[in-house]
Parts: structure tokens; C-alpha cells; sequence
């Protein structure tokens, strides 16, 4: 982080003397922060994009997709048209629905920046930098993490929430239900939609049906922090007291926090969404000012536990971690 802030800091002494294709407080970005402005990761997006902004003096247009992936294809064409100097673009939709539209981006001469879900083949044939965990990998780190952790054996039934179906939006859990599935365990694959991130009780009707069909199910994976956060709530819904059920997912939030000190929540793979807001706009920012190739940076940090918690509440309830 210090090295970033140093390449920050060099920016902004350069960008005084006016050297460089165009001046830090002239350049224009369009910022794709994902969920919508309350909910617990888009926050921590925004908050990260907006320091990188206040440190450099670009400006930055923020736009927010509810995770809806037509609607942010149709912001991203928006984007477009309205000719910033760089975008900075959540991949979710996928290459084959964003391809056209970055096609034309690129050829209007526009910077691209993707974050939190990668683009492979866009950014092989049109370029652009990548800040995010790599899904695949941290997905199957997760779910092995998690049998070597609790003990988990073969024929263990376990749940994985995931937005099946929806290209771009499952890697991460598909790869945790494939090692699941590999180690021999029985695994349930729940739809969670968009509509149970920003209500999250949406959740408990699917989740009370399995469990009481299943009352032997050993572990729960959760797709996002929305609903980790909310753990507690659908485990005394369900009668369950403190690790009787694993509960397991991805990122810290402060209700996140509370579900791991109330014991109902046992482990995270945390993702540090702050710097897929901030990286992406500094690349940008230094590509457009002073031709730098764009930056490409695994976020994925390693795994939150009870042991570690407090070393990442206060982060987390300032919204940084």
C-alpha cells in the first residue's frame, strides 16, 4: 500500500508542473462501484474509489447497478457515450455481453479498468488492468480451507449459495462446489438473487426449506457480505445455536464482525474491496496522464477467523476492510 500511495504522491508532484499528456484535475472517470450506495461491499468500493480521487483532484462520475448485470451493460453504453477519459468497469455481465461496447470505447480513445470480476478475453484483444481476487482460485481455496478447518469428511452435506446460471456471477462458488464435490461431500447449490443482497431475510425462505430437509447438513457457503452479515439472524430463525452449522462466505463488514464474535460465523475469504476502488482509478489516472500500462493486482488477502477478527474490526466498521 505504501508503494502505491508512493506512485500516488509522484503523480500529483508531476501532475503540478503540468508534464504529461493531460493534468490530474482535467481528466474525466466513469466509476462502476456494482451494488447499490448503502449496501455492505459497493460502500467499501466507493469509499476506496473516492480517496484515490481525493489524492490525485481527477474527477470521478460514480454509477451504481444494484449488481443487476443488464442495467450496468446499459450504463456501461451510457458510459460511452457520454466520451469520459477512462471507465472503470465491473466485469459481471461478461466478455461476450461487454465486448462491443468496450470495442467502441477503445476506439473512441477511452481508458479501460475492470474490478471485481475479471474480462479475460476482452483485456487479451482490447487491453486494461484487472483489480480483483482471482474467483476461481479463491473459491477452491475456500471450500478446501474449510474441509481441512472443520473436519469435513465424504458424504458431509454441505450448502453453497451462488448466482447459478448467470454467466460471469458463479465462478467463485462454482470452484468452491467443485472442490466440495471432489472431497466427496454432498452439495446443494441455493440461487442467491439480487433482491436478497439489499433484503436479506429474502434468503431465509430457501434456506429454512434445505435445512429442514436436510437437518443433517454440516456447512453453509454464502455468495456475498450482505447475507454472511446476516448469518445470525438465519440461524436463530432456525434454531441453531453458535457453530452448529458452519457458516462460511466471502469479505468482513461490521455486521460480518459481529456474526464472527457471536460465534455464528466460523470463517471469510476477505477480497479488500477499498482497493478494487482505489486501485482502478489511479491506473486509470496515470495511464491517461502519463501513458503508465495499467495495473493488475490480485486482491485476494487470505481468510478471516475467529482467531484474526480483531485485527480487522475497527477496518471493517470504518468501512476500509
Amino acid at each position: 500500500m505504501k508503494r502505491i500511495l508512493g506512485i500516488v504522491l509522484i503523480g500529483m508532484m508531476v501532475a503540478s508542473i503540468g508534464f504529461g499528456q493531460k493534468k490530474m484535475e482535467d481528466i474525466t472517470i466513469r466509476f462502476f462501484a456494482g451494488g447499490d450506495a448503502g449496501d455492505p461491499f459497493a460502500s467499501i468500493v466507493y469509499k476506496g474509489a473516492m480517496a484515490a480521487q481525493k489524492a490525485l483532484g481527477v474527477k470521478v462520475d460514480y454509477v451504481f447497478s444494484g449488481w443487476d448485470n443488464e442495467k450496468m451493460v446499459a450504463q456501461l453504453r451510457d458510459a460511452v457515450a457520454a466520451r469520459p477519459d477512462g471507465i472503470a468497469m465491473m466485469g459481471h455481465a461478461g466478455d461476450a455481453a461487454l465486448m462491443p461496447i468496450v470495442q467502441d470505447a477503445v476506439k473512441q480513445g477511452i481508458a479501460m479498468m475492470y474490478q471485481n470480476v475479471d474480462v479475460p478475453q476482452i483485456r487479451a484483444k482490447l487491453g486494461g488492468g484487472y483489480v480483483g481476487a482471482q474467483l476461481e482460485s479463491q473459491g477452491r481455496a475456500l471450500a478446501e480451507a474449510a474441509i481441512q478447518k472443520f473436519g469435513l469428511k465424504k458424504g458431509d452435506r454441505v450448502v453453497v449459495f451462488g448466482n447459478w446460471g448467470m454467466p460471469g456471477r458463479n465462478i467463485r462458488e462454482g470452484a468452491s462446489a467443485d472442490a466440495f464435490t471432489k472431497a466427496g461431500l454432498i452439495v446443494t447449490k441455493l440461487t442467491a438473487t439480487t433482491e436478497m443482497v439489499s433484503n436479506t431475510q429474502l434468503m431465509l425462505p430457501a434456506l429454512s426449506g434445505e435445512i429442514l430437509s436436510h437437518p443433517d447438513t454440516k456447512l453453509i457457503e454464502y455468495a456475498n457480505s450482505a447475507n454472511l452479515g446476516a448469518v445470525p439472524l438465519y440461524m436463530k430463525s432456525l434454531g441453531k445455536k453458535p457453530g452448529e452449522i458452519k457458516n462460511i462466505g466471502f469479505d468482513t463488514s461490521p455486521a460480518i464482525v459481529e456474526a464472527f464474535r457471536s460465534g455464528y460465523v466460523q470463517l471469510s475469504s476477505d477480497q479488500q474491496p477499498y482497493l478494487q476502488g482505489f486501485l482502478p482509478v489511479v491506473s486509470l489516472a496515470m495511464t491517461i496522464a502519463y501513458g503508465f500500462s495499467p495495473i493488475s493486482y490480485d486482491t485476494g488477502a487470505g481468510f478471516v477467523t475467529p482467531e484474526n477478527i480483531e485485527n480487522l474490526a475497527a477496518l471493517a466498521v470504518a468501512g476500509i476492510r
